[in-house]
């Protein structure tokens, strides 16, 4: 069973950083994508950041220049450094990874349970 647990999240002032991190665990063969999503109250999830196996990675546009995403392959484990925050970056943040396991034919997406990220002052 892949399991992706999420650390990092909490309370920060505007300006401030964070940095979260996805650990992937589980019988995985190969981790294809791996990537941050967002939903804040009222609001349906969005995509933050995604970084590829070969590392080529994705902003959405409202966090260009201050996030940063990256991954250590030979942990299974993905980064985001949050610098720059702001109120409307509040919400909660989930990992994201396509992956393939041993036993399965196909690729599939799983999901971490979520980590709150709180800018306020």
């Amino acid at each position: 069973q892949v399991q992706l647990v999420e650390s990092g999240g909490g309370l920060v002032q505007p300006g401030g950083s964070l940095r979260l991190s996805c650990a992937a665990s589980g019988s995985i063969l190969s981790i294809n994508y791996m990537g941050w999503y967002r939903q804040a109250p009222g609001k349906q999830r969005e995509l933050v950041a995604v970084v590829t196996s070969g590392s080529r990675t994705n902003y959405a546009d409202s966090v260009k220049g201050r996030f940063t995403i990256s991954r250590d392959n030979a942990k299974n484990t993905v980064y985001l450094q949050m610098n720059s925050l702001k109120p409307e970056d509040t919400a909660v943040y989930y990992c994201n990874a396509v992956l393939s396991e041993a036993l399965k034919k196909y690729e599939y997406a799983y999901w971490g349970q979520g980590t709150q990220v709180t800018v306020s002052s």
